[in-house]
């Protein structure tokens, strides 16, 4: 079984290096077959180098990226697509949830046989341990409120860490066209649309930086895109 994971970034210089020895040593020691796919969204100061000189020594590396910053999703998108492996995995550069969640991923999904997982920092106690009192209740209440408007009984679907049968990610990223901050919940939509199967299991922030998102800002935003998806995905057949 090949196991893909995808890292998307912009202008990670400070801990791409750190970023790329975590995660290759721990792909190496624990699966046979593996890709590691860092996506570069149109970075500034260089990161992509250092993956790309690390592609040409291993060719189980592999750096994909485009000249303009498009966003998150459409990074990631880029990397699931560009994906060969029997699974496929997405995480952040910071290795916000510790990268031994890649093989409990895997386990989870290859056990369940579910089509798609979302890592959830809500299905234990200490899920937000780094974060403070008041990010924590601002985070949960934002979930809350995505969850409901969404129709969703999902617990975390805001997490940076979610896995996916490869055919299955493959096929519903081609359906995707939310480029930024709202594509984990297009991803989903099209999941359920599709009638797929999704498992949760718990994570825990032990790498935490600060959030760029705006409780107020965003929720405005978001809403605007998830009638839009709503309505966008409800027309979809996918195939």
């Amino acid at each position: 079984m090949k196991i893909s994971l995808v890292i998307p970034m912009y202008n990670e210089s400070l801990i791409v290096k750190d970023a790329l020895k975590t995660y290759s040593s721990y792909m190496e020691k624990t699966f046979d077959d593996w890709e590691l796919i860092f996506v570069d969204d149109g970075s500034k100061d260089g990161c992509g180098e250092v993956i790309k000189q690390a592609s040409e020594k291993d060719s189980r590396i592999r750096l994909e990226g485009y000249e303009v910053n498009r966003g998150k999703g459409f990074a990631v998108k880029t990397g699931v697509l560009a994906s060969t492996g029997d699974l496929v995995i997405f995480t952040d550069c910071d290795n916000a949830y510790g990268e031994e969640t890649i093989k409990r991923a895997v386990d989870q999904l290859v056990s369940t046989n579910a089509d798609m997982l979302i890592g959830s920092r809500n299905l234990t106690k200490d899920g937000y341990a780094e974060y403070t009192f008041l990010r924590r209740v601002a985070s949960k209440t934002y979930i809350k409120m995505i969850c409901m408007f969404a129709g969703f009984k999902l617990s975390d679907s805001q997490c940076g860490f979610k896995g996916f049968k490869g055919e299955v990610g493959r096929k519903l990223f081609k359906y995707s066209e939310v480029e930024r901050f709202a594509f984990d919940l297009e991803i989903i939509l099209l999941a359920q649309k599709a009638g797929h199967s999704i498992t949760e299991m718990p994570v825990k922030v032990i790498n935490h930086r600060e959030s760029k998102v705006s409780l107020l800002r965003d929720s405005i935003k978001v809403l605007s895109d998830l009638r839009k998806m709503k309505k966008r995905i409800k027309k979809l057949e996918i195939k």
